[in-house]
């Protein structure tokens, strides 16, 4: 059994007002290509599938497009897709009836019995080539267990749903003698992870304190396709517990990430006495369309503009990278963007970016941008907040579980 793990696509993305669909039609043609030549079974895409819980209909399309194409190409591939927290779980799972048929499933809402309990076999999709995969969606306040933290619960998630996995193929809850493989999705973040440098959007998708161990996934479990972290990892070091990253940079904190898809090999190992061996790959996709940095560190005004006048010239395309400007202000500037933007003319790059920072004797102060304070996180800002005014003080670990649950009210 073949199978190719990917993710975090934010279909619909619009990077500083750029049209990101040529980026994202351009990795999804490479991605059919990878999955017929090297003749994949099973594609997992572990959540973030749009970058709205609302995606456009060119982004809509695009994605169905992919999936009748892929599925008609490779009649026999199976597809498995998690909801992740920038998507909308009953909108990604309203045209089921329909995927189905192609061999598609989605899985996005965490659904209850008669009995309100937890409907775990709804989420456990039987593999073609043999096993089950244990496909988790992430996971909102009320959808998994109670227990007395969020790792504890979601370990407890993962826990049952693997007993079961292993009751439908063995007629027993153990972890010893498995005949066929146990795979397993979700969108979340493992402490231990590396996130990129500086990310605020990332830190704001984390969630602060959401975050559980590598332990919450039973030994067992052959292979955990991971959503959630734009770099591509091994989660906390674990060899068969991995992010597979976002196929493009989401923003410049990501500049430097490489981006690709996970091969996942299991063979029959009955002849030398264990049921399969699991191998496990990266593949290196390098469409994306660079982003730049300029200077590395904020200079100013003029030596800035000394900077831009060794970039490359020639014509702005779909191919010409993303440009961020970084340069130090005493005072706020108003004519700062016309003078870029006209020492950019017959430059191969497309401005995204100026990020301006206030020099305030030996200090320096970095003005957000509208994007940051849009992407900032309520616990980030309380962290600063109390710091500065209680001279670098950390908010205690009570007021932050308090403020949590507020936020999580108030989002729900």
């Amino acid at each position: 059994m073949r199978i190719i793990h990917t993710g975090d696509w934010h279909l619909g993305q619009s990077f500083y007002d750029y049209d990101r669909k040529t980026e994202h039609l351009r990795f999804l043609t490479w991605l059919k290509g990878t999955v017929s030549s090297i003749g994949i079974d099973v594609l997992l895409i572990a959540g973030d599938v749009f970058d709205s819980p609302n995606p456009s209909a060119e982004s809509q399309k695009v994605y169905y497009s992919f999936l009748r194409e892929i599925t008609n190409e490779n009649p026999d591939l199976q597809v498995i897709i998690i909801a992740g927290n920038h998507d909308s779980a009953a909108r990604l799972e309203a045209p089921n009836p329909l995927l189905e048929s192609m061999n598609v499933s989605v899985k996005g809402l965490v659904k209850r019995t008669v009995n309100g309990d937890i409907d775990y076999e709804n989420l456990i999709v039987p593999l073609n080539a043999g096993g089950y995969c244990l496909a988790v969606p992430y996971l909102r306040q009320g959808d998994y267990p109670e227990a007395e933290n969020y790792a504890a619960s979601v370990k407890m998630m993962y826990d049952r749903l693997y007993e079961i996995a292993c009751e439908l193929i063995t007629g027993h809850a153990s972890e010893n003698n498995r005949p066929s493989p146990i795979l397993a999705m979700g969108h979340l973040h493992v402490a231990g992870s590396e996130i990129s440098e500086n990310d605020r959007s990332e830190r704001t998708v984390i969630g602060g304190l959401e975050n559980v161990l590598p332990d919450a996934f039973c030994q067992g479990i052959a292979y955990i396709a991971l959503g959630h972290l734009h770099r591509g990892q091994k989660a906390s070091g674990h060899e068969n517990i991995r992010y597979a990253g976002a196929p493009i940079p989401m923003s410049f904190a990501e500049k430097n990430n490489r981006q690709g898809v996970v091969l996942v090999e299991i063979k029959n190992e009955r002849a030398i006495g264990r049921h399969y061996s699991v191998h496990i790959e990266r593949i290196e996709y390098d469409g994306a369309i660079r982003l730049l940095s300029i200077p590395n560190e904020p200079l100013s005004q003029e030596e800035t503009l000394r900077e831009i006048q060794k970039l490359p010239h020639g014509d702005i395309t779909d191919e010409s990278p993303y440009l961020e400007i970084k340069t130090l202000i005493t005072e706020p500037e108003p004519a700062l963007r016309h003078r870029i933007e006209e020492a950019l003319k017959g430059k191969a790059v497309r401005l995204a970016r100026i990020a301006a920072v206030v020099q305030e004797g030996k200090r320096e102060r970095k003005a957000p941008t509208l994007e940051e304070l849009q992407a900032a996180s309520p616990m980030d800002i309380a962290e600063k907040v109390f710091e500065r005014k209680y001279g670098g003080e950390k908010l205690p670990e009570t007021m932050k579980k308090l403020l949590l649950e507020v936020i999580k009210e108030v989002e729900r």
